[in-house]
């Protein structure tokens, strides 16, 4: 009996791994990442991969086909000119700038709380290795993958046949041996981390150094093939105007601009410095030496115009149309929404009938409302919008079919002549903004109306009990304590009009010469129109890449401008 009590006390093999409170964690982290595990799996498939077959895309050139010759950077320089070597070298300098700032973050941890973390660097290094073999994986594979549509060419094109070419694929031998080596890595920095925990013993920072050495060693990795790439790229560029008698300024167009860059950014520094001198004299020097920085970068950088010449038009003018799409809806979106959400926030009746009235738009398929604004904006004498203004005596309009600006055409309404340059939006896209708020006001309204919800009342009370009135309390409560919501609202909105695609398509008419076409219906025109695949990848990284600047530009002001209470 005393056999089998000491025999149940002293649990053994698999089972005593799970045993006690060391156990417990384990139990829970197992189960955390078992959750996990379906939604990795779909951010990987969905997120992750088109991604990557973006990047690889990009690379190719060739029409109507997704697996072409090798082109490496010619669809970028096709379209921003060399802009794409300078582009391609700063964000690889940003990658070593991150890999600087997480060292030294991670030594000042260190230094705080007295540990030695740098023994993390040796699994972190494996892992991180571990992981740029498998993003190696998936670029072997794709070509492997993209091949099964030659190879059914002449076949009948069957469930089994496609099956059998994606198994052959996928036991390819280059590509087992890169799946191998990639699998291999992981492993090996796993058991590495294990090891380590086991000589050191598991701290609350653990995780975090760990983590932190793989991240800095992916973006170490990361900025090392692309400098590595973008290089390999300017001196097969140059190999290539030498045979053909032509001569190349990639590099001095290179160090220029980045010099003039450095200069804008030494000048902002400088000038934000400004305000902590503790002398007019060196006020006065640090302003007048940001001026001189920003007049030296200006001129550096003046070689920009000329590259962006060179580039595809139909991009720059598309993007130029999504600058003036996004800067003429956020505005005036959000401002009609603050206002119908403080409205809308009074004690009134009906009030769940007006939400509902102003969410509308936003539930309805967006196809089918586009489609009533084709009608509502048809360039007919007798559409509604042209029927509204004959009756105040204004001519018909043709809307969604005038290439013209908006300022332009309200100057020859009023007998004034604008030059080109500020014309500003053509009308058709000034209709697609109008859909566009009208559109989104609702889901504002909402976010807002949430966000004044949460401000405690005490504040305005408080506010009264001193005098103050509703402007004011308006300006110095509402605004600091809704800034969070308008934060989230500005990032979402950007991201938001850089990709439109559905309504702009369905309300975009030929006639309107491709003022009203942004850059997502230009990336779409040349997938789906010209089948320049590699190209249309091309764009659609270029384009990524802007909204991620737009996303950092946007966290750095809020870093400074949102108040979280």
């Amino acid at each position: 009996m005393a056999h089998d009590v000491g025999s149940s006390a002293q649990p053994s093999g698999f089972s005593r791994l799970f045993a006690g409170r060391r156990g417990r964690q384990l139990r829970e982290a197992l189960a955390a990442y078992l959750f996990l595990l379906p939604a990795l799996v779909i951010i990987g498939t969905f997120g992750l991969f088109p991604l990557a077959f973006s990047a690889f895309q990009s690379t190719l050139k060739g029409l109507n086909t997704f697996l072409g010759e090798f082109g490496g950077m010619d669809n970028y320089t096709k379209a921003i000119g060399d802009l794409a070597y300078v582009l391609a070298f700063w964000i690889a300098a940003i990658c070593f700038f991150l890999v600087i700032r997480a060292v030294i973050n991670t030594a000042s941890t260190a230094r705080e709380h007295g540990d030695r973390p740098w023994i993390w660097a040796v699994p972190g290094a494996l892992m991180a290795a571990g992981l740029a073999l498998l993003i190696r994986f998936m670029f072997v594979l794709l070509p492997e993958v993209l091949d099964i549509g030659n190879k059914v060419r002449g076949q009948q094109a069957t469930r089994e046949l496609f099956n059998q070419l994606l198994g052959e694929a996928w036991r390819a031998p280059v590509v087992q041996d890169a799946l191998r080596i990639s699998v291999l890595a992981l492993v090996v920095g796993a058991a590495v981390g294990i090891v380590v925990v086991r000589l050191k013993g598991r701290s609350p920072r653990s995780s975090s150094y760990y983590a932190t050495f793989v991240l800095i060693f992916m973006l170490l990795i990361g900025g090392c093939a692309l400098g590595w790439f973008t290089w390999t790229e300017i001196e097969r560029a140059y190999a290539e105007a030498l045979e053909q008698g032509e001569g190349l300024e990639i590099w001095s167009q290179v160090v220029t601009i980045s010099a003039g860059f450095v200069l804008l950014i030494i000048a902002w520094w400088v000038w934000g410095s400004a305000s902590k001198s503790q002398s007019n004299g060196s006020l006065f020097l640090r302003v007048a030496g940001a001026a001189l920085l920003i007049v030296g970068g200006w001129v550096l950088i003046g070689e920009l115009p000329r590259i962006v010449a060179a580039g595809n038009k139909d991009w720059w003018q598309g993007l130029l149309q999504t600058v003036y799409y996004s800067a003429g809806t956020i505005p005036f979106q959000l401002c009609f929404s603050l206002v119908v959400a403080v409205l809308l926030f009074q004690k009134i009746r009906g009030q769940g009938l007006f939400r509902l009235l102003y969410f509308l738009p936003y539930i309805t398929p967006t196809v089918a409302s586009a489609a009533v604004f084709r009608i509502l904006f048809s360039n007919r004498p007798s559409a509604p919008a042209n029927s509204v203004l004959g009756i105040i005596g204004v001519e018909p309009q043709m809307w969604l079919a005038q290439p013209t600006g908006i300022f332009q055409v309200i100057g020859e309404t009023l007998g004034v002549a604008l030059p080109d340059w500020a014309g500003g939006p053509s009308m058709a896209l000034g209709v697609i903004i109008i859909f566009n708020i009208w559109t989104y006001i609702g889901f504002d309204t909402v976010i807002f109306l949430a966000g004044l919800g949460s401000i405690p009342g005490e504040l305005y009370e408080a506010a009264s009990i001193d005098g103050a009135g509703k402007w004011a309390q308006f300006r110095s409560i509402t605004l600091p304590m809704l800034s969070p919501t308008i934060y989230f609202l500005i990032l979402w909105a950007t991201i938001g009009t850089f990709k439109a695609f559905n309504h702009i398509w369905v309300l975009r008419r030929s006639a309107a010469l491709g003022t009203s076409d942004t850059a997502s219906v230009v990336i779409f025109n040349e997938f789906k129109r010209n089948t320049r695949y590699g190209y249309a990848s091309a764009l659609a990284v270029v384009l990524l890449i802007i909204i991620l600047m737009l996303t950092v530009v946007n966290n750095r002001v809020a870093s400074k401008k949102v108040f979280y209470g």
